[in-house]
């Protein structure tokens, strides 16, 4: 969909000459002869331009300038005046105009003018954009040779070639779903767009809805002035929507809008914003049974689950296991200035045989230990956590279930094991709690509610 220029201009054949000109450089123009009439459209609509002449049968075009600029003050306006007006012109490049244009003028040039805020536009959100990118390395680091991993790269490219397709991804904590997204993403004609990553979770409910599709001036009591939403610095490019199983109830329809309609309205705004935006959401939830429980819309969950991708986890494909620990090794060998070259045959073992319940994510965490452990050019068993070595990593709850399982109770079972588990995540990441928390893919409340059941040490 094309960017959308008004133009306000009482001529009509110069109203028409320039809605064929801009409308052949893929522009969607809306031509207006009156100010006021423009004024109401902007209000109930977005606008990306506006060319607007400053004599006007109705209205002066500065009071046009005025009331466009009130109602969205980053609205790029560019004037055509007559060469006696100059000193007015000038004027309204104080009121906030673009820029303007004297009559006469060439074609080439108003082109130029608007080529101009085109790009400055797609630079603007970029760099609105960037705080919301994380700069990450592992974005590139989907590797493997297993059949799992082949056959999820075939996925994500089919999909990458449909650059509108909401994407549902699905996977335990720690699989590498955002790694997935941001890879398709990468791969899309959006490559050039901005990439906006949100975490359902990490916004409180009260801000989530103003931070993803923004708010107007005075929508509420510190709303000194209006502010772009995460859906409109994704525009052009990719938004992705994290945790989406924890999306609170009363934004679902609103998002279920922007799927079906590629539009929305700020918080306490009047018109329709309109996006070009595509959407990738993951969760470790199983949303039909959230739509079961009457905890997620099941409108939403079919247009979220277009295309379903499922990151299969790190224990059901082992031969990724050391081409990812060797990435891991090198990335952090050079962040941290040391040149530690390869794992020696037992710790080689240790990662092949253990169950890797954290995944992806809890691998990174061991390589980067033992490379901040590590004296010398090996990383040795003595820098891989005591949990991971135990019967040669062997899964804590098939051990479990082999000591004494006919005295347990299938609760006793499932209880021993993430007590184990629990145990071994903790003692991994030196008893940090956030970071333990994180791994299992609870809250850090959650964690320390389980610590205190099975009297684990603070």
């Amino acid at each position: 969909m094309g960017l959308s220029l008004i133009i306000v201009e009482d001529d009509q054949t110069i109203r028409e000459t320039l809605s064929e000109v801009f409308s052949r450089e893929g522009f969607k123009c809306i031509c207006f002869a009156k100010g006021r009439e423009a004024i109401r459209f902007v209000r109930g609509h977005s606008a990306d331009i506006v060319i607007l002449d400053l004599r006007l049968p109705d209205i002066d075009g500065l009071k046009v300038l005025d009331s466009l600029k009130k109602i969205d003050e980053d609205l790029p306006v560019i004037i055509m005046t007559a060469y006696p007006e100059v000193k007015t012109a000038v004027s309204a490049i104080k009121a906030g105009a673009y820029d303007y244009i004297n009559k006469p003028f060439e074609l080439e040039e108003l082109k130029i003018l608007v080529k101009r805020i085109v790009e400055n536009r797609h630079l603007r959100s970029r760099l609105l954009s960037f705080e919301y990118q994380q700069n990450n390395e592992d974005s590139v680091a989907l590797i493997g040779e297993s059949r799992g991993m082949k056959e999820l790269l075939g996925l994500m490219k089919r999909v990458a070639s449909s650059h509108r397709t909401p994407v549902l991804i699905t996977g335990e904590s720690g699989v590498g779903k955002e790694l997935v997204a941001r890879a398709i993403h990468k791969m899309s004609q959006r490559a050039s767009g901005p990439f906006v990553k949100v975490n359902c979770t990490a916004i409180p409910e009260s801000l989530l809805e103003s931070e993803l599709f923004g708010y107007e001036k005075g929508a509420f009591t510190d709303a000194k002035t209006g502010k772009k939403g995460l859906f409109e610095l994704a525009s052009g490019g990719t938004i992705f929507l994290d945790e989406i199983g924890d999306l609170q109830m009363s934004i679902q329809p609103k998002l279920l809008q922007v799927l079906e309609t590629q539009t929305f309205r700020k918080v306490g705004g009047l018109r329709d914003i309109t996006v070009d935006v595509r959407i990738i959401t993951a969760t470790n939830q199983d949303l039909k049974r959230l739509v079961e429980e009457k905890r997620f819309r099941h409108d939403l969950y079919y247009r979220l689950n277009v295309f379903h991708i499922h990151v299969p986890p790190l224990r059901e494909r082992r031969e990724d296991i050391l081409p990812l620990a060797r990435f891991f090794l090198e990335r952090y060998g050079r962040i941290i200035g040391k040149k530690v070259e390869d794992f020696s045959e037992g710790v080689r073992e240790i990662f092949l045989h253990y169950s890797w319940p954290g995944n992806v994510r809890e691998l990174k965490n061991v390589v980067e230990r033992a490379v901040i452990l590590a004296t010398g050019s090996m990383i040795t068993p003595d820098h891989i956590p005591p949990e991971l070595k135990e019967g040669l990593g062997e899964d804590s709850g098939s051990r479990l279930l082999c000591i004494n399982r006919e005295s347990l109770s299938l609760s006793e079972v499932i209880e021993e094991v993430e007590k184990a588990h629990i145990k071994s995540v903790l003692s991994m990441v030196n008893n940090n709690k956030s970071k333990a928390a994180h791994i299992l893919g609870i809250s850090r409340y959650t964690l320390r509610e389980k610590i205190k059941k099975y009297n684990l040490p603070f």
